[in-house]
């Protein structure tokens, strides 16, 4: 029995080092990307193995050392990934001053609601319980349109992009709207939303609204476009002269390569930082859980508040934030910065998702 329990353990250390190792390289495929999401299982997995091999295994042979040192690495490396979401590191967004609270704000729900599912009540009674200012619907077709509408009738501003691929998206605000750009950035089915909302105190804040596709083999081969929309929406973003907010489904999670160079580029700030993972999906599954539904910032905002909701029947937790707006306490936050390395990056990744388009 004890050699099947080591047989075992060698096993799955082996994967787990693989799985950390994978995305180190610099592919796109969807089975290597795939390990950017599971980082906190990963962690787990490298932490139990590591233990239970250090107690059933022997430590005198190579391959024994081998594995254990490679599990340790494994798992510190994993560790270093993920601790910025926790609440033991600093927060990258601060929280609002009391005098603060009585500035304009602005507060988001973003659903992605499952086209198939048909349980409308639940994230109706949800958006009448927070009554966010901003509404944003992800994977909704005509039928979520109409399902919706006793709670989206208050909201007389919106951009509505029925779609039956579920790529479609809805957007309500009680707030103006002006300049509502739908653009299809890389792909003629997959729209992503610029648009501009006035907060209470006449000031203009750019608002972005993008979902685009995940790197799993229903879907794209590889994250190539979907790296390179992210990009480009952050490149747009950062020749901006107004205070941004961008809000959706990244398919991707908040301490990718990707993620970090979408923030480096755009200087947008993460309120999740040193708070919490806020995991939204797998809503189904308790152990496959990760953040895939963001809320971008620039520094001219604070943090209210922010909470993952219940769920909804649909395989995303909706999220919902709601921000303050002070412009005079901006610089207390440290923004992400670009420096040459990561312009270059960008631009290469804009160029190979423009490459992949054309293929496709």
């Amino acid at each position: 029995m004890k050699t099947a329990a080591k047989i075992i353990l060698q096993a799955f250390g082996t994967f787990v080092v693989l799985a950390t190792a994978l995305p180190l390289l610099d592919a796109q495929q969807w089975y290597v990307r795939v390990f950017d999401y599971p980082r906190m299982q990963l962690f787990v997995m490298a932490l139990a193995v590591f233990v239970l091999y250090l107690w059933l295994g022997s430590r005198h042979r190579k391959r024994d050392k081998l594995l254990l040192g490679l599990l340790a690495i494994a798992s510190m490396y994993q560790a270093y990934q993920i601790y910025p979401y926790t609440k033991a590191a600093p927060t990258q967004v601060k929280l609002a001053a009391s005098e603060e609270q009585q500035e304009a704000g602005l507060s988001v729900l973003v659903a992605n609601v499952l086209m198939s599912n048909e349980n409308y009540d639940k994230l109706i009674r949800l958006t009448q319980e927070k009554d966010p200012d901003i509404l944003l619907l992800l994977e909704s077709d005509s039928v979520w349109q109409q399902g919706m509408r006793a709670a989206t009738q208050k909201y007389p501003h919106r951009v509505e992009i029925p779609l039956s691929n579920t790529y479609g998206m809805h957007l309500y605000s009680q707030l103006p709207l002006r300049q509502q750009k739908v653009s299809y950035l890389l792909d003629d089915e997959i729209p992503s939303i610029k648009t501009f909302v006035q907060l209470r105190n006449g000031i203009w804040v750019e608002l972005h609204a993008v979902h685009p596709k995940p790197p799993v083999p229903t879907e794209a081969a590889n994250s190539k476009k979907r790296d390179a929309e992210i990009v480009m929406v952050a490149r747009d973003i950062a020749n901006s002269k107004y205070p941004v907010v961008v809000a959706g489904d990244f398919n991707d999670v908040a301490w990718s390569r990707t993620t970090k160079l979408f923030q480096e580029m755009s200087s947008l700030l993460d309120p999740r930082i040193g708070r919490g993972f806020y995991n939204t999906f797998n809503a189904n599954y308790l152990l496959l859980r990760w953040p895939l539904d963001h809320v971008f910032h620039s520094d001219h905002f604070k943090l209210k508040g922010i909470e993952r909701l219940p769920d909804i029947d649909s395989d995303h937790f909706p999220i919902f934030i709601r921000l303050s707006f002070a412009p005079k306490n901006k610089y207390e936050q440290q923004e992400p910065q670009a420096d040459e390395a990561t312009q270059k990056e960008a631009a290469e990744t804009i160029r190979e998702g423009k490459k992949e388009a054309r293929v496709d």
